[in-house]
């Protein structure tokens, strides 16, 4: 589902203009990401967490050349789906 689907949905659903679904939606997406790259948590709650994992440096190997390369640690979003959203999911 893209975006673009998920507002139509959304629309029929709450009768709301696909308009204004779309700038709630955005605004949401928008606070989540704000929220992230300010290093806090947005939880939300039967759904699930998104957050940001720190990812330590590491040490690889260049498969064309063989060359040990290092790879600086890094922060990255992360989500783990809350109780009440994995329930719906599993078969």
């Amino acid at each position: 589902m893209t975006k673009t689907e998920l507002i139509h949905e959304v629309s029929k659903a709450t009768g709301a203009t696909q308009a204004v679904v779309g700038k709630v939606l955005n605004a949401a997406l928008e606070t989540i990401e704000t929220e992230l790259s300010q290093g806090n948590k947005v939880i939300l709650t039967g759904f699930g967490t998104f957050y940001v994992k720190d990812c330590a440096e590491r040490e690889y190997r260049n498969p064309r050349t063989g060359e040990k390369v290092i790879a600086l640690a890094t922060k990255r979003p992360a989500f783990k789906a809350g109780r009440g959203f994995k329930e719906k999911i599993v078969l």
